[in-house]
């Protein structure tokens, strides 16, 4: 593994693939990322949808109004889905399983983006958790997070550049302390 803030300051959303598929091998490795993610009393209220079909990556890519277009370029995608019966914490631990997988995409050299589900609509007003449960067969006690969109890059971004970190919203010891 390289450096870590090298590979924060290099981690940036892919909106854009390449047609290569990605192999079994990465795509175990972001599962295990995703499986290992830490959980509020070890409670793991989160499961994972993997989806390389074209067919379902594109009704996907609709399954809300803005932002996940990019679903349809992707070799794959991972639901992050939660049973929400088993904890009050499940947007927490779900949250922190996504970055998990775009932190292990990005080690492996792999492209992604999050795309946020919960609380977004479709272009006609439907609840985007209600078409992706129907797209991917989600019982109605699970909710949908998020998905993360995966490929090859089709081109790099420049890393984050530190010049633009914001100081000013680090405070010590109590709000506005310098």
């Amino acid at each position: 593994m390289e450096n870590f803030l090298e590979l924060l300051k290099n981690r940036r959303s892919t909106r854009v693939f390449t047609e290569d598929s990605v192999s079994q091998e990465d795509v175990c490795t972001l599962m295990k990322a995703a499986l290992m993610s830490p959980s509020g009393h070890r409670i793991n209220p989160w499961e994972f949808i993997l989806v390389e079909d074209k067919e379902v990556l594109a009704a996907l890519s609709v399954s809300k109004e803005h932002g996940a277009g990019l679903l349809a370029g992707a070799a794959m995608a991972v639901a992050v889905i939660a049973d929400t019966t088993k904890t009050d914490v499940w947007i927490e631990d779900c949250s922190i399983a996504t970055i998990m997988i775009q932190l292990a995409a990005e080690e492996l050299g792999l492209g992604s983006c999050w795309v946020q589900i919960r609380r977004r609509s479709d272009a006609s007003g439907v609840p985007a958790d209600e078409n992706v449960k129907s797209i991917l067969a989600i019982p109605e006690n699970y909710a949908v997070l998020s998905i993360v969109g995966i490929g090859h890059k089709a081109r790099e971004t420049k890393p984050f550049d530190e010049d633009k970190m914001q100081w000013e919203k680090i405070h010590i010891g109590s709000f506005g302390g310098k």
